[in-house]
């Protein structure tokens, strides 16, 4: 009776051992399927690292994203051709992208809704060991840039500014942020296309700008939407409280300067305090709308241009390797 004792409270306790895991295991089951259902619900927007996704960045901070009915849900990334790929793909509802990204995804037969323009801008960095001071002296040099961007447009545009031959200057595709500046911190890459706040850490870096878009009038940078998600009737009022939450946002750091969110700044965009500190701080932010006509038929020629020639890139990045094509 003794020996007998222990064997049922060790039964017992299995037993009980076994519930709690099954019990266990159906909770998580359900938290796992709970979260999906709140995910499915939500705006699901693809963001960067970048200043151009600061008033989202602001909203999601400040719960201005709280009236919406399922919340929005920013999916960060840090690639642009890995934003356009989750919207392509149905796992985001939009995306912060260009117009050149937008309009060729549009080509490929994707409806796009254009909800806002963005204050998006791009510096041409040169790696200070290359020397190089000018445009004209990108001659037989590597230009990172993303394949069907912004960047790849701005590229051939101060190419032929300078009138340089195409084919002797290297167009290399390189889509991560981060992995842009390890490259240019390990000068692997003669010139690197940098938006904000990664051009202001090169230029902490001391390497030089030979070009800031700034100085043209493009518009480049767009927020845009899966066009067929938005007919739905649910999704078109988060959108509409979307655009109210974002434009309040625009107006905030216009009050304060973009300094003020320098904390939003070091956590989202994973820079270091004196990055954040060193921002240009007189960035204006504009109420989502529309891309200008203007911009929409420059990209237009330029896609059309590519087109027509048929060229790919001469050459490609794959894990930070430079590989001919």
């Amino acid at each position: 009776m003794k020996k007998l004792i222990p064997i049922i409270v060790c039964l017992l306790l299995l037993a009980a051992c076994g519930q709690s895991y099954e019990e266990t295991k159906r909770l998580t089951r359900q938290q796992r399927l709970e979260a999906q259902r709140k995910d499915s619900a939500a705006l699901k927007i693809a963001v960067l690292p970048t200043l151009d996704c600061l008033p989202m960045y602001v909203a999601e901070y400040y719960q201005l994203f709280d009236t919406l009915h399922g919340g929005v849900r920013l999916k960060h990334f840090m690639a642009q051709m890995d934003c356009d790929t989750a919207l392509e793909r149905g796992r985001v509802e939009g995306t912060i992208s260009d117009m050149v990204r937008a309009k060729r995804m549009e080509r490929q037969g994707m409806k796009i809704r254009y909800v806002a323009t963005t204050n998006a801008y791009w510096q041409l960095v040169t790696n200070r060991n290359s020397r190089i001071r000018q445009l004209k002296q990108l001659d037989d040099k590597m230009v990172a840039m993303t394949r069907f961007s912004a960047t790849d447009l701005l590229t051939d545009c101060v190419v032929d500014s300078v009138k340089l031959d195409r084919d002797h200057v290297f167009k290399v595709q390189l889509n991560d942020l981060s992995v842009r500046l390890l490259m240019l911190q390990n000068n692997e890459m003669d010139a690197l296309w940098m938006p904000e706040p990664q051009a202001t850490a090169a230029r902490q870096m001391k390497h030089s700008i030979v070009y800031d878009t700034r100085k043209e009038d493009l518009q480049l940078g767009v927020l845009v939407f899966n066009e067929k998600e938005m007919r739905r009737q649910a999704r078109a009022e988060q959108l509409r409280l979307f655009v109210q939450a974002y434009n309040q946002a625009c107006d905030s750091i216009n009050k304060h300067g973009v300094r003020y969110y320098r904390e939003q700044i070091i956590t989202q965009c994973k820079m270091k305090k004196q990055v954040a500190d060193s921002v240009p701080d007189t960035l204006e932010y504009i109420h989502a709308r529309g891309p200008r006509e203007k911009d929409i038929a420059i990209v237009d020629k330029w896609l059309g241009i590519k087109k027509a020639d048929g060229k790919g890139e001469k050459k490609i990045v794959r894990k930070g390797k430079v590989k001919k094509k």
